[in-house]
């Protein structure tokens, strides 16, 4: 197979369908499953809050990801600004849910050459494309521009899980490498934390057509990813994040093959702190027990971050050139 799997499908012509099909999505937006039906394409906002032109926080390369996925160069970072959900617990609130941190707008042409710099300028390994929902219309028409001028780096698309399912299938051969997170196994919690309701269906349906798509993680001979998916857990306190059901689905609905990050570094911060529930970090009892699930259910591929977590990787997108140099 060649690499990266979009090359095929811009010498086929499909890819600039998928173009088409994405941005027509955009005129009665349904790129989410809020499918709020407003015009992106004329400026109305949506859920997201995001615009027409595409607000970037920060263009870097970032080495705090898993190590597949930073490699030995680090990731071709893009931090979106806006979200389609509303997490009350964001680490990355001042770009998903405050304005204060873009940094600048850009057209699908300006975003291309934003991934061609990474690429021949800052030789990043791959471009991972953060919170990419609410703009992945305008993502894939610069993926596209940017292969015609040689982009040939695998995409990353770094998800919070609430996505379209009819716009993951237009991704099938875009993406190289699925980055999803699994946020809650309760619908309930998803609407009252998130505002993402039916989360626990779309996200567990997205991540199978995601596997469906990719497969267990492929890395090349510096242990690279190439192609694959990674599933993000971040674990809750009191199991508002439904580890323990999350995780018997994975092993039993994906596969026990699937490559997990398991993470502990929850801290509280945005609006928490207004939720007694959610007003503290993750106990060492409570994360014991879900380390002994994952060794019961058989997951060998991965990554389990430890107790206590002395950096809480709380990034400051106040300096949009270097959002991670505290950590």
């Amino acid at each position: 197979m060649k690499h990266p799997a979009y090359l095929e499908l811009l010498e086929s012509g499909e890819f600039k369908k998928r173009v088409n099909l994405l941005n027509n999505l955009l005129d009665e937006c349904r790129l989410c499953p809020h499918e709020c039906g407003v015009n992106r394409r004329d400026g109305q906002l949506g859920v997201c809050k995001a615009p027409a032109k595409i607000d970037v926080s920060s263009v870097c390369l970032h080495n705090g990801e898993e190590p597949p996925i930073s490699g030995y160069r680090g990731s071709g970072t893009i931090f979106f600004c806006h979200c389609n959900l509303n997490c009350v617990f964001c680490q990355n609130y001042q770009i998903s849910q405050g304005s204060d941190a873009i940094n600048t707008s850009l057209t699908a042409k300006e975003l291309a050459e934003e991934m061609l710099r990474l690429q021949n300028k800052l030789n990043a390994h791959n471009i991972n494309v953060v919170s990419p929902t609410h703009y992945i219309a305008q993502i894939v028409e610069a993926v596209y521009l940017a292969a015609q001028k040689g982009l040939k780096l695998p995409i990353v698309y770094n998800t919070n899980s609430y996505d379209s399912l009819e716009v993951i299938k237009l991704l099938d051969g875009i993406v190289d490498i699925y980055l999803p997170d699994l946020k809650y196994a309760n619908n309930g919690f998803a609407k009252k934390y998130s505002n993402a309701p039916k989360y626990v269906d779309v996200s567990r349906a997205v991540i199978k057509e995601m596997f469906r798509q990719v497969g267990t993680l492929e890395t090349d001979d510096l242990n690279t990813g190439i192609r694959g998916m990674i599933v993000r857990h971040l674990v809750l306190p009191n199991d508002i994040s439904g580890s323990f059901e999350n995780l018997r689905w994975l092993a039993d609905e994906v596969s026990p093959t699937v490559f997990l990050s398991l993470m502990s570094q929850y801290h509280p911060c945005n609006k928490a702190v207004n939720f007694a529930e959610l007003n503290r970090g993750v106990a060492r009892n409570e994360y014991q027990k879900i380390l002994d699930l994952v060794d019961k259910l058989g997951f060998e591929n991965g990554w389990l971050q430890g107790l206590p977590s002395k950096d809480y990787y709380l990034p400051d997108f106040s300096d949009n050139n270097h959002p991670f140099e505290n950590n």
